[in-house]
């Protein structure tokens, strides 16, 4: 829309909670609707209209009841003062019946068509109306989809502070005279924690009505030509790893239920315009989601509103939303890969991933498995036909088991997903529908793979280079609670504190789950001072603490710890207990242990002799003992397994707050580089065949040339069933083996 429009109708929205700057955020119903129409080219000011929304008592719970029953007794003892009232009995209608009036209202006016709404601000379309209309799966009109922002509308000839301006200070600013507000002593904006008084709402709506003449008269004469934009729906697309992302525009979303998809992430954003192909879903070590996602905005003023949406309601689950990157968005939705950008060009298709595949799965398999069987009337074709199915494989050419199918419309991918589990070849078939940021990151996180299977590159460059242990000299105003119930809530601990929870930071309570998404009994607090924190850990260190939800209670154990080191555990390192011993401190430490899905309880190899002695080699194997006290040199190689350090856990099983949690289980690498000679490993109970011994020494960074097997057959010994000795790098044994009992000599 680029002409001037031809009305303006000035709305205001009120919930039965919050209202002013904190409209919105409390997830509170609309409760009501006040309009005035604002004829642009004659200057002539409609009537007040007010539009109640009142459910059905059945609809209605007993607080709601409560709150319902206050509201009508003051209604009653002070009207509103509107011209018009109606009233709606649930959202959906309230919406259509606004819509219907609004064009009646038009019509009867006869001079011009064109209408668009003008609001105080972003909030009572962009955080009421859509919000609460996609929660309950309600069509929103059209008229909804554009608006007028008065406040930009405003600062164009006014500019000022931007979180200083409201109704109020734009009256002031244009020496409107208006009576102050009922039940306020003065003119001012009323208190925003508190439901907006009827009376309080239709003054600001004649007040929003005389700012807009004020506007198109002279000496401003202003245009109101470009509406805001709501968008219908969300757009999907790729993103290359070479774009840049601005850090004011990306969030991280937690707490997400495990089959939402990227249409789910936007109902829940509803109102604000997430950018094309910006809801990343985020995976797991194994491919899995991790119920958390990355969402990319078109601009820094959607993404503050979106931060406003933190612990609201996606179902029965409630989402966590804190700031995040731009280069964290563009490492799970960014690709490199020709082949996943022309399949995924095709705009407006649904994908679906397979999961499960045999390795010699071909593509008229595919295409048969999704063909209808005898019988059957569902159809389910595949987009495209081979185009439509997309491989995923390593860098090698080797399958993954993996691919994505892209189907036309919603109703041939959902038939589709009704095969879920069903058998193609002699394995059952897992399916899921998936997104294009989920296709990007499946395939950079097996075409970046070697083809040696070795520990992954870390992908946190905030973590010190040298060492991963915090500096000795650390503020501790944090926190750590140890051995929480099991079904400990946030209100629970809150309450254990007692008179310190006055002084917990905002948001400042972070429960840790494990990789089940449970939780593992550990919280972190931010506190507002090191001297708060280090008196509460001495007063409540040990003291039981009891649930509202569950008769366990449990005695808590309270210690204080810095920020850095909150961060390092929750980010999946461990504190060692030498490092905490050597600054003075008792064995314990700070009480911080490592992650709680991790056991033992520490990860250090310890440094092992490089080759046996003489007289060992000599006594176990007496005719080769010079030949294995000179093992051949190995290549060098990347350290990823020091011989004396600790080993530092990467998961992604944390629900800490930001600055985030990467997507891959990752070893951080030792400074420096393999030194140790070759040492000797034994393996009891191999099979005849020595290529499993080879294929399996691939696993361990270091080729075929410096392994030498060495036969019972050449020490006197039977050819099979024996254990035969192998020379590998020192202190490299392959944990949880599957086939391999590895015992270090």
């Amino acid at each position: 829309m680029t002409a001037q429009v031809d009305y303006l109708v000035v709305l205001c929205a009120a919930t039965s909670g919050a209202s002013g700057e904190l409209l919105g955020s409390d997830e509170k119903e609309l409760a009501r609707l006040l309009w005035r129409q604002v004829d642009v080219n004659s200057r002539k000011l409609g009537r007040v209209n007010e539009l109640l929304i009142k459910p059905e008592a059945s609809d209605l719970t007993d607080e709601k009841k409560e709150e319902d029953a206050t509201e009508d007794l003051a209604e009653d003892e002070n009207e509103s003062g509107a011209d018009c009232l109606f009233t709606a009995k649930s959202l959906e209608a309230a919406l259509n019946m606004f819509h219907l009036q609004l064009t009646n209202e038009v019509n009867s006016a006869g001079a011009g068509t064109s209408v668009c709404l003008c609001t105080d601000g972003q909030l009572p379309i962009r955080q009421v109306i859509h919000p609460e209309a996609a929660s309950k799966n309600i069509l929103v009109p059209e008229c909804f989809y554009s608006f007028f922002d008065l406040r930009k509308e405003f600062r164009m000839h006014f500019p000022s502070d931007p979180g200083a301006l409201d109704v109020y200070a734009m009256v002031e600013s244009l020496s409107i005279p208006v009576e102050a507000p009922p039940l306020c002593d003065s003119l001012g904006a009323p208190d925003p924690s508190a439901a907006l008084p009827p009376r309080v709402a239709v003054q600001q709506v004649e007040m929003m009505a005389k700012i807009v003449l004020s506007l198109l008269s002279e000496p401003l004469c202003h245009s109101f030509s470009n509406p805001e934009r709501v968008n219908e729906k969300f757009e999907t697309g790729t993103c290359s790893k070479t774009e840049k992302v601005s850090d004011s525009t990306v969030i991280r979303a937690r707490g997400l239920p495990w089959q939402s998809s990227d249409q789910d992430i936007a109902r829940f954003f509803s109102g604000l315009n997430i950018a094309k192909g910006g809801a990343a879903l985020c995976l797991n070590a194994q491919g899995r989601r991790n119920g958390e996602a990355l969402v990319r905005f078109v601009s820094e003023e959607h993404r503050d509103l979106a931060l406003q949406r933190h612990k609201h309601h996606m179902g029965n689950r409630y989402i966590e939303v804190y700031k995040a990157s731009g280069e964290d968005f563009l490492k799970i939705a960014g690709g490199t890969s020709n082949e996943v950008a022309i399949f995924l060009s095709r705009e407006d298709q649904i994908i679906v991933r397979m999961r499960g595949l045999p390795f010699t799965a071909t593509h008229e398999q595919v295409l048969a498995f999704f063909s209808p069987g005898d019988g059957l009337k569902d159809t389910c074709p595949v987009s495209g036909g081979r185009d439509g199915i997309l491989f995923v494989r390593y860098p090698d050419g080797r399958p993954t088991g993996d691919a994505f199918v892209l189907f036309a419309c919603d109703e041939h991918a959902q038939c589709a997903l009704r095969k879920h589990k069903e058998i193609l070849g002699r394995r059952y078939i897992e399916l899921f529908k998936s997104t294009a940021a989920e296709v990007q990151q499946v395939l950079n996180r097996y075409s970046s793979a070697p083809l040696i299977p070795v520990a992954p590159a870390p992908l946190l460059s905030v973590l010190p280079a040298v060492s991963l242990l915090p500096p000795p000299i650390l503020v501790r105003d944090c926190l750590r609670l140890r051995g929480l119930p099991y079904s400990a809530s946030i209100e629970d601990i809150l309450h254990f504190l007692g008179e310190f929870t006055r002084d917990v930071r905002p948001h400042g309570v972070h429960m840790v789950l494990n990789q089940q998404g449970r939780p593992s009994g550990d919280c972190f607090i931010q506190m507002t001072s090191a001297e708060r924190a280090l008196l509460a850990s001495q007063q409540l260190h040990k003291h039981v603490m009891s649930c509202q939800h569950g008769p366990n209670s449990r005695y808590v154990e309270v210690f204080p710890c810095s920020a850095e080191e909150m961060g390092l555990v929750l980010m999946g390192g461990s504190l060692s207990h030498s490092h905490t011993h050597t600054h003075g401190r008792n064995r314990s430490g700070t009480g911080l242990s490592p992650p709680p899905c991790l056991s033992p309880p520490s990860y250090s190899y310890t440094p092992t002799p490089p080759v046996l002695p003489t007289e060992a080699a000599a006594a176990l194997y007496p005719p080769l003992g010079q030949v294995l006290l000179a093992p051949r040199p190995l290549p060098p190689g990347h350290a990823y397994y020091p011989s004396s350090a600790q080993l530092y856990m990467n998961y992604t099983a944390y629900y800490p707050s930001p600055p985030g949690s990467p997507t891959t289980v990752g070893f951080f690498p030792s400074p420096s580089a393999l030194s140790s000679p070759g040492g000797l490993m034994r393996m009891p109970g191999l099979t005849y065949n020595s290529k499993d011994l080879l294929n399996a020494a691939q696993a361990y960074q270091t080729g075929v040339e410096p392994v030498s097997v060495l036969s019972g057959s050449l020490i006197g010994q039977a050819a099979g069933g024996e254990a035969p000795v192998v020379s590998l790098p020192a202190l490299l044994s392959k944990p949880a083996g599957h086939y391999l009992d590895l015992s270090l000599l």
